[in-house]
């Protein structure tokens, strides 16, 4: 059984994160070889795209949405993704039971939940037209005046199949989007099966080798080793002797392969799709960047590693990218970042009248 060494499984990670350097892909196609990304806010796979995307301009984000391409709604681990149409159709009956877990987490605030009656209302409701959840919940309320209205609109979101209406802002949608039936939107039926296998061998083809636990943390589908088990997969151990599975011919570059430095938005996957992160985040930095409230920060990685975080901000004109080192910076890296960091804020905020790159500390 061939050995991994950390770096080795850091690049090939990053080589499957279109994170080696730049590509020259479509932004619909990005998404799906990414199997979805983090989209807890509108801008975060902009970003996330600007890193990976050779010359990635907005629109064509913009235009992939306006057009169905790609979507945004609840998947994996119960959160929202940006995902293709077609792997929300592919997927979303695979995620369902995780969705229907994620009920639980209610507790008190469930009772008298009945969620076959509370779908099949909402689902009438949102088949008239879009809805926000504020106005989801006020119907569901007046249906159902004797649950907790936070409960029917969690309800709503995890159990019916719903994407988020684009509206014509910058990010493509507002704060306080509409949701619309997924099914309506995309104009095609969710696949009625479940296709569990498929989606391990995309997870590896996106964040490989990894473990299937690592899997879990990212799908939230649980016992998995069993479906690692139907594949035909490359076993790899890593320097803790621990076993990696990987698809065959996924790509796995020398450890020496160089990495350049890149920013990511908040809540990227790439740190929250393991269960355990040193590939991608040393132990001690993670209380910098996964808070108590569940946010996890925008960061750059330096040699293929988190090595800081990153905020930016326009005021009277000016736009500053402010960057938070965990540690000494060499001189060559601070150019790298300073360079690549200059690009990122004039993506960020193009109507600024002047743009800079500052160092906390």
């Amino acid at each position: 059984m061939a050995v991994m060494s950390g770096r080795a499984v850091n690049r090939a990670t990053l080589a499957r994160q279109l994170l080696l350097g730049r590509e020259a892909v479509p932004a619909g196609e990005v998404v799906g070889r990414l199997v979805g990304m983090q989209g807890q806010e509108a801008k975060h796979p902009y970003v996330g795209l600007w890193s990976r995307i050779d010359g990635f301009e907005e629109g064509e984000l913009d235009r992939a949405v306006r057009e169905r391409e790609v979507v945004r709604g609840t998947m994996f681990r119960g959160t929202l993704h940006l995902v293709t149409a077609a792997d929300y159709l592919r997927f979303r009956t695979t995620v369902a039971p995780v969705l229907e877990a994620v009920l639980k987490v209610l507790g008190d605030r469930g009772a008298g939940l009945e969620p076959d009656k509370v779908v099949a209302a909402a689902k009438k409701l949102l088949a008239k037209e879009p809805l926000t959840f504020t106005e989801v919940r006020d119907a569901l309320q007046q249906q159902f005046p004797d649950v907790n209205e936070r409960a029917l609109g969690f309800c709503t979101r995890m159990l019916v199949p719903l994407v988020m209406h684009p509206a014509d802002v910058r990010w493509s949608w507002t704060a306080n989007s509409r949701f619309t039936p997924a099914e309506d939107w995309i104009g095609k039926k969710l696949h009625a099966k479940a296709e569990a296998t498929e989606l391990v061998t995309r997870y590896l083809q996106a964040f490989g080798p990894a473990t299937p636990a690592d899997f879990q943390t990212w799908s939230g589908l649980p016992k998995a080793k069993p479906l690692f088990d139907e594949l035909d997969l490359v076993t790899l151990t890593d320097d803790a002797g621990k076993t990696l599975y990987d698809v065959p011919d996924a790509p796995r570059p020398d450890a020496d392969t160089p990495a350049p430095v890149c920013f990511l938005p908040e809540f990227d996957n790439l740190l929250l799709s393991h269960a355990k992160r040193e590939r991608i985040i040393a132990d001690e930095h993670k209380p910098a960047v996964f808070t108590k409230n569940l946010r996890v920060k925008a960061t750059y990685t330096v040699d293929g590693l988190v090595a800081g975080l990153w905020t930016s901000e326009k005021k009277r004109g000016v736009a500053t990218l402010t960057l938070t080192p965990f540690g000494r910076t060499l001189k060559k890296t601070q150019a790298e970042l300073e360079r690549e960091g200059s690009g990122l804020i004039r993506f960020l905020e193009p109507d600024a009248k002047s743009f800079g790159v500052v160092t906390d500390g």
